[in-house]
C-alpha cells in the first residue's frame, strides 16, 4: 500500500545542473540557428553548449522540439522585456521603441521562418508565448496612439513586419555584423510612425492575422 503523501509522490524537480544544461543547449541552438539556419548540426550545438550529444537528445528528442523551445524562449524573453518597458517607461513612444529594438536584437525574423510546414505552429506553448507577446505590443501601440504620438493608420502587424524585414538577413547568413544598420533603419521606421502623419498610407492597418494569412498562403 502506498502511504506516501501527494507531495512525496510528485515527480522530482530537475536538478540545478540539468536545468543549466538545458538553458545552455537552448542558448547555443539559438546562436547556431541564427548563424547557420534550422539545419545546424545538433552535435555542433552540443559542442557549443558544452554538453554531450546524449544530453541534447535527452532534453529534445527531435529537431522540431528544439526549434520550438528556441522560438518560445525568444518570444518569452521579448515579452518579458515588453512588460518591463511598459512598466518603466512613462513615455508610451519610448516603451514602443524599446520593444521594437529588443525584438530586432532577438532575431525573431531569423528564427520564425524555421517553422516549416512540418512544424506544429499551433503547439500550445508556442501559441501562449505568441499571444502574450502580441497582446503586449498591442498595448504599447494603443498607449502611444492614445497619447497622440502614433499615427492612427498603424497596426501591430505593420510594426512586426518592419521589425522582421529590417532585422534580416535571415538565418544562415552572416547577419551579426548588420546590427548597427538594423537599429539605425528600424529607428527611421519608428520615427515615420509618429503623428501627425505626413501622407496617407495605402491600404488598411496590418494586423497579425493579416500576416498569418499571408504566410499560410505561401
Amino acid at each position: 500500500m502506498d502511504t506516501a503523501t501527494p507531495e512525496r509522490r510528485k515527480a522530482p524537480r530537475p536538478r540545478a545542473d540539468a536545468l543549466r544544461n538545458r538553458e545552455r543547449i537552448v542558448t547555443a541552438a539559438r546562436e547556431m540557428f541564427v548563424e547557420y539556419g534550422a539545419e545546424a548540426p545538433l552535435d555542433e550545438i552540443a559542442r557549443r553548449a558544452g554538453v554531450g550529444n546524449a544530453t541534447v537528445y535527452r532534453n529534445f528528442p527531435d529537431r522540431d522540439s528544439l526549434i520550438r523551445e528556441v522560438v518560445c524562449s525568444v518570444i518569452e524573453r521579448t515579452a518579458h522585456a515588453a512588460e518591463q518597458a511598459l512598466a518603466e517607461c512613462a513615455d508610451p513612444f519610448s516603451a514602443l521603441e524599446r520593444i521594437a529594438h529588443t525584438a530586432a536584437d532577438e532575431r525573431i525574423s531569423a528564427l520564425c521562418p524555421m517553422m516549416s510546414s512540418s512544424f506544429d505552429r499551433s503547439h500550445p506553448d508556442l501559441e501562449a508565448a505568441r499571444m502574450r507577446f502580441e497582446a503586449l505590443v498591442g498595448e504599447a501601440l494603443d498607449r502611444a496612439k492614445a497619447a497622440g504620438q502614433i499615427r492612427a493608420d498603424i497596426g501591430v502587424g505593420d510594426l512586426m513586419l518592419a521589425v522582421a524585414q529590417l532585422s534580416r538577413p535571415p538565418a544562415g547568413t552572416v547577419c551579426i555584423g548588420m546590427d548597427p544598420f538594423v537599429h539605425r533603419h528600424l529607428q527611421l521606421f519608428l520615427d515615420g510612425m509618429r503623428a501627425p502623419a505626413r501622407s496617407p498610407l495605402p491600404g488598411a492597418a496590418v494586423t497579425m492575422e493579416d500576416l498569418r494569412r499571408s504566410t499560410a498562403q505561401r
